[in-house]
């Protein structure tokens, strides 16, 4: 698929987006080769693969579960307008 100025314009103002008139030749030449690349990655027989939650098969690193910091929440609600039972109260926005 490859795209023309008038399409990277549409797509700009669609993401909101400023682009340049001078740029948009070669940012429909970039969005034509990404559009390419990912019509190349379609075509790849996937078949009996497992998918992955991540390229490199590793194990993530936990850290220990502990209190780092001390409980402030008295502190803090000294200082806000209302709280009721522990929780901060706020106007009712939806009736």
């Amino acid at each position: 698929m490859s795209l023309d100025a008038d399409e990277v314009r549409e797509i700009a103002h669609l993401a909101r987006l400023a682009v340049d008139d001078a740029d948009t030749g070669h940012h429909a030449r970039n969005l034509s080769e990404i559009l390419a690349f990912v019509d190349r990655l379609s075509g790849v027989d996937t078949a009996g693969i497992e998918p992955l939650a991540h390229p490199l098969e590793m194990t993530q690193r936990l850290r220990s579960d502990q209190v780092t910091e001390v409980d402030q929440r008295d502190r803090f609600q000294a200082i806000a307008p209302a709280t009721e039972g522990g929780y901060y109260t706020v106007p009712r926005v939806i009736e």
